[in-house]
């Protein structure tokens, strides 16, 4: 498998410690560095040569240290909850609960509907759902370590994609279980589900994701949820009609995301 190293450009102004390297790129080369030994030597080859000062202060921290790693006491074994900081955060925890009570009212004013005739709530509110989790589990408001989250190697797209499918992997449980109780298809609303949730990535890129989730949810109960409920009829885009366009939709804000996967790496994407 061919792996594609970092130039020699980066690797030299990252040694020299340059200041007109991009963010993304300073990021993305320490990300890369993480998991590539034969760059990791490029880069202490560049230090060597083109910074001996930084050199010869690591030579003397290292020297200084040496001695004293044998006594120090291993470090402990990584928690479950260490291990969920890198997909959830404190301030998702209840916006989470929120979504599932919400997702459970649905489904209770569904079972408690008058008849066949009844627009659906878990079908209406399906698709809008995930995204306050999402915007939640990257919101600058509710995240007190956003600048330091944003700053590290890893905070881009990866970090983004980890937070979204946590959100993911409790809403549509859900939503599935509340649509087979309820008789509605998986397919009427998971498409729309993914479809916004995408859309709210590929917009909070440029926006941020909280403000990209408040103009959506806002958007759909205006054009379509107020409209449903006061006719008492499902709307067209929740149809099996309209699938092909939220797969089109999908499909777009994919496209968008991975293109502009460097966008999350700043914290303009926390607005």
């Amino acid at each position: 498998m061919n792996v594609e190293h970092a130039s020699v450009r980066l690797i030299n102004g990252y040694a020299r410690g340059d200041t007109d390297l991009a963010a993304d790129e300073v990021w993305g080369l320490e990300a890369h560095l993480e998991g590539c030994r034969v760059c990791r030597d490029r880069l202490s080859a560049a230090v060597t040569a083109g910074a001996p000062g930084v050199a010869a202060l690591t030579e003397a921290v290292w020297s200084d240290l040496e001695h004293r790693l044998p006594l120090s006491d291993p470090a402990p074994p990584r928690r479950l909850r260490a291990r969920l900081s890198a997909w959830t955060t404190p301030a998702m925890t209840p916006w989470l609960a929120t979504v599932l009570a919400v997702t459970l009212l649905a489904l209770l004013l569904d079972l408690l509907g008058p008849g066949s005739g009844q627009v659906s709530l878990v079908l209406l509110l399906a698709p809008v759902l995930p995204v306050c989790g999402v915007a939640a589990s990257w919101s600058r408001g509710l995240d007190p370590a956003y600048e330091l989250t944003a700053s590290t190697p890893r905070a881009g797209l990866q970090l983004v994609l980890r937070r979204t499918a946590s959100v993911l992997a409790v809403v549509i449980p859900a939503l599935l279980a509340g649509g087979w109780a309820t008789g509605v298809t998986a397919v009427q609303w998971l498409l729309p589900c993914l479809a916004f949730t995408s859309t709210t990535l590929a917009l909070g890129g440029v926006i941020g994701v909280t403000r990209a989730a408040v103009a959506l949810v806002a958007a759909w109960a205006v054009v379509v949820a107020a409209p449903t409920l006061a006719t008492s009829r499902t709307a067209v885009v929740l149809r099996t009609d309209g699938l092909p366009v939220w797969g089109l939709i999908l499909a777009l804000g994919v496209a968008v995301v991975i293109a502009r996967r460097g966008a999350y790496t700043v914290l303009g994407a926390h607005r």
